[in-house]
């Protein structure tokens, strides 16, 4: 992969890194589970993040798959519903 393909590829990625932050925010959120608590509930799945850690995984929206769904499970979400239009590639023409 050349250094244009890898930074078009990157900046693709951007939408769905952004989607994947405000799911885990809206769980948060409708669970009213902080940073602190997320970190003891992902403990007892035995991930070890700090709230600091687990804080700068979501400001940068990098974060893998793993990730969102052990938060998810820690977080005791039992149904993931993508109710949200899959972000479109600006330059695709579907």
């Amino acid at each position: 992969m050349d250094k244009t393909t890898a930074t078009d590829s990157a900046l693709a990625m951007l939408p769905w890194e952004s989607q994947a932050k405000t799911y885990l925010t809206r769980f948060m959120k409708i669970r009213n589970v902080g940073y602190k608590e997320l970190s003891r509930r992902l403990e007892k799945l035995g991930i070890h993040e700090s709230p600091g850690q687990i804080n700068r995984k979501m400001n940068r929206q990098r974060f893998s798959a793993a990730f969102f769904l052990a938060c998810c499970r820690a977080m005791d979400v039992q149904t993931l519903i993508f109710d949200v239009e899959p972000p479109h590639n600006r330059d695709s023409d579907h």
